[in-house]
Parts: C-alpha cells; structure tokens; sequence
C-alpha cells in the first residue's frame, strides 16, 4: 500500500483521484492549498503526489523544491486545466514524474498511478543495494547524492556519458567514479585534455602515428584511442576538439576502428568513452562549432553536476577533507578550523566551485604554516568582505552595505582622540543614521516613528534636535509639537 496526497483546489477532481487512489488500495488524502500540502508533506512521507498548478495560495511548481528537499522524495505528477510549455519544462527540470493536463479519464488516471509507483518502488530497491566506490567525492547533499544515483545508474552499462557542469565542479572525480564502478574497473583510465591539445599533433596524440609519418617520427606511437583498449577514454573538455577532429573522431565511435597517422591498415580499440564539458554544446550545435551527430552520440546518458553554491551544506565537510590533505601533502600539523572560518566560506557563492575552495584552502594554511587553527584572518580578503556585506544587508533590510554611510572620522586623522571621545563621535553617527532612516521609512509620521523605536515623544525630539534633523510630513498630527517648529518640507 503506497502513500499518495492530491493538492487540488477543485473539490470534485480531488475526490476523484482520491476514489481511484482507494480503489487501487492505496492510502490517499486530499489537500486545497499549498499550506495545506506542505503540512501532510511534513507530517508524513508520500510515494506519490498529485500537484495542482492554480492554487488559492500560489503556483503549485513553486512547490517542486520544497518536496525536492524532503528526506524521503516522492513522485510528482503535475495536473492542470491550462498546459503552458514553460511549465512543463519547469516541472520536467524539477524532477517531476509527469505533466498532465485536465481532464483525465479514468484508465488515465489508473495508469499514471501504477506505473508511477512501480518506479518508486524500483527506484527505492536498487538505492538500498547499491554500494559505490566514490573515492574524493566527498559530500552527501540531496544534490550530490542525485548525481551518485545516476553514476550508480550509468555505471553498469557501457553506454557513453556526458558530464557537464561548471569549471572546478569535479567533472573527472566523477569519470572516474564511472570507471571504477564499471566492469571496465581494471582496465585503463586514459584521459585526453581537449583544451591543451596541440592544433598541429591533434591526430597523432589520439590515432598515434608509423614510423616516418612525419618529421620527428622516428618510431611508432601508440595513440590515447589505442591506450584505453579494455577500460576508458575520458574526453575532458569536448567541446574544445576542432571541428576537422570531430567528424574523424565520429567514426571511431561508431566503428570503434581508428588508423594511425602513416600507417594503411585500420586498428581497432574496445573503449568506453566518458566526455565532459563546461560549454553548452547544444548552443554550440546551433552556431556550427560542434557536429550534432557526435553531440548525439556523446549524450548517451547526461550528468550535471551541481555547483557548489547549490551544496553549501557540504562545504563544511569538503574543508576539513582539504585541510587534513593539504596539512598531510606539505608535512604540516593539522589544522583545527573555528566555526566562524566555516561560516565565512560557506557564505561566500564559489564560483570557481570546489577547486576554488580548495585553492583558498591550500594559501590559507601555507600563508600561516605554524599556526594550530585556521581563522577567518587567514582568508582572502574578497571572501571575508562578502560575509561582512551579507551580514550588514541582513541587518539593514534592502540597504545594502555599498549604501550605507561610514563613521565620521576626525578630519585630522593623525591626531588620533582619547578613546571615549572617538567613540562618542562613532556612536553619534550611527545615531544620527539610525534617526534618518527612521524619519525616512516613516514618511515623517512621529507616532509611527516612535512606535518602532520605543522612544517617548520628547526623547525622540531632543534627538532630533540634537543631531538638526527635520523630517515631519504636512501630515503630520505633531507637527507644530516638532523641535524649533521646523519647516517640514526642508531638506
């Protein structure tokens, strides 16, 4: 007996689900909002879910990744009495099972309901069984563990992949993970790194090349395509290969025969190919950088990986892994990390993903070698500063740090001030803006203004007569109550 919920506005198709749902012997409840569903979702784990698009309370995909981040995922099929092709790639994008449009007949329904369910069933047995080598993949995200289910999902099969993501995301950890997953594990892992391949040598470095082929060729050459004969070629970068390469390099994966430079007889290699890439090759097929039928045969199967921004909940334990290998690799105690070192890096939006974390690591530790623990002090400035902005915006709502103004310091800034004198002046100017922006968000209205500092009304004139602020709208009910009964519309 399997769980379902239907979140639907309209009472008769949601009993309707509901009837066909009980019928089939599973457990079924009904929900009219949004609210609503959120709270059956919380209270108790579903296999399947009906998700209306118009509720009374929003737009039903806003929803996807509310139930994408629930520790047990269920099935959604979407349904809709107005189909819009943005919302279903919305929907598809989101993880969801299906996207159906109203009415729905009865064998329909029934159909849709069964074959969803018999994947989750499947779905949850095989992710109980599988057990993956994932060396250096460190993480266990929901976003990471998708991409592990689909590694576990590719690797049993020969079938080719194509990694995509963005630079620094761990495309060949992953590769490899594929491989050593693979019946292939014990063969070769040979990698061809498109961007840095010579223009003049492209052939030669894959297909290898006779003696006398060319100047310089004093022996025979085996090729990377010759290497990988029993295990896997990883092509990193495809997307770089020039397009001369593209259509031979075609034929060696349909055929699975390639020939050497110089050489007349074709040979042949048994391989399984893995590509990646930070582009985004349909864009290239569309401009005619990239052929669409070796862009067809790389995307056998797809797996796009997730930045790090996406995954920040494993950011923690992606630094201490670094840390320990880094203190390791160059002879180094270990370092301890401090929770605001942590806070700090998981603040900040990595966009050279993780090799960036890593490389900020590694300069963090050598910069202060001695050093037991690692500090916010040893980070990069740009990362430290984007916390400190983070805070302040969160602090002054929709001010944003770049708006705020800075202390007044003394013009002579060499005559450094006793200290409690310098601090007056600090604690002034924050006053004085406090007071500004109260004035500002409250039109000028004084009772308001009080209401939301808890200030009296004549503490609150002494200090705007204090720091010469007016701010009164003609509206104002105390208007002729206001410090030096002041001119409400000066500046």
């Amino acid at each position: 007996m399997a769980h379902i919920l239907v979140i639907d506005d309209d009472p008769h198709f949601r009993d309707l689900l509901l009837e066909h749902c009980s019928l089939l012997g599973h457990e079924a409840n009904g929900a009219a909002s949004i609210e609503e569903g959120k709270a059956k979702l919380a209270a108790q784990p579903m296999d399947l879910v009906f998700l209306d698009v118009r509720l009374p309370d929003g737009n039903g995909l806003e929803t996807l990744p509310y139930i994408n981040s629930l520790p047990i995922l269920p099935e959604v099929i979407i349904v809709t009495g107005m189909a819009d092709a943005n919302g279903a790639e919305l929907a598809i994008t989101n993880g969801a099972w299906d996207y159906l449009q109203k009415p729905l007949g009865r064998q329909e329904i029934i159909l849709h309901i069964r074959r969803a369910l018999e994947y989750h069933e499947k779905k949850a047995q095989s992710g109980t069984r599988l057990s993956l080598k994932r060396d250096e993949i460190i993480g266990e995200s929901k976003a990471i563990r998708a991409c592990l289910d689909q590694v576990a999902c590719c690797s049993g099969t020969d079938t080719g992949v194509l990694i995509t993501g963005e630079t620094g995301t761990g495309k060949e950890l992953f590769a490899r993970a594929i491989h050593a997953n693979s019946p292939r594990a014990h063969g070769p892992f040979v990698v061809v790194d498109c961007a840095s391949l010579p223009e003049q040598l492209v052939t030669s470095i894959l297909f290898g090349h006779g003696k006398g082929a060319f100047t310089g060729a004093d022996s025979d050459r085996q090729g990377l395509i010759e290497q990988a004969c029993g295990g896997t070629l990883f092509l990193d970068e495809a997307g770089e290969l020039p397009l001369d390469v593209q259509k031979n390099f075609l034929r060696v994966l349909q055929e699975r025969v390639f020939r050497p430079v110089g050489k007349q007889r074709e040979q042949k290699s048994d391989f399984r190919l893995i590509a990646a890439t930070h582009r985004n090759l349909e864009d290239m097929v569309r401009m005619g950088h990239f052929r669409k039928d070796l862009y067809f045969r790389l995307n056998a199967f797809a797996l796009h990986l997730p930045p790090l921004r996406a995954r920040d909940s494993d950011i923690e334990k992606l630094a201490l892994s670094f840390v320990f290998s880094i203190s390791r690799n160059h002879g180094l105690p270990i370092k301890g990390i401090v929770s605001e070192t942590l806070e700090t890096l998981q603040a900040y939006p990595w966009p050279g993903n993780v090799r960036e974390l890593r490389n900020v690591l590694q300069q963090a530790i050598l910069a202060d070698p001695t050093n037991p623990v690692l500090y916010p002090v040893h980070l990069p400035p740009k990362i430290r500063l984007h916390r400190i902005r983070s805070m302040v915006a969160h602090k002054h709502g929709d001010q944003g740090f770049d708006q705020l103004q800075p202390p007044l310091i003394p013009a002579k800034a060499s005559a450094i001030l006793p200290y409690k004198e310098h601090r007056r002046l600090l604690l002034n100017d924050i006053e004085k803006q406090y007071l500004q922006r109260l004035l500002r968000e409250t039109d000028g209205d004084i009772a308001a203004a009080c209401a939301i500092a808890h200030f009296s009304r004549s503490h609150l004139y002494n200090l705007m007569k204090f720091h010469a602020l007016t701010g009164c709208s003609s509206s104002c009910p105390e208007k002729a109550e206001c410090p030096d009964n002041h001119d409400p519309n000066a500046s």
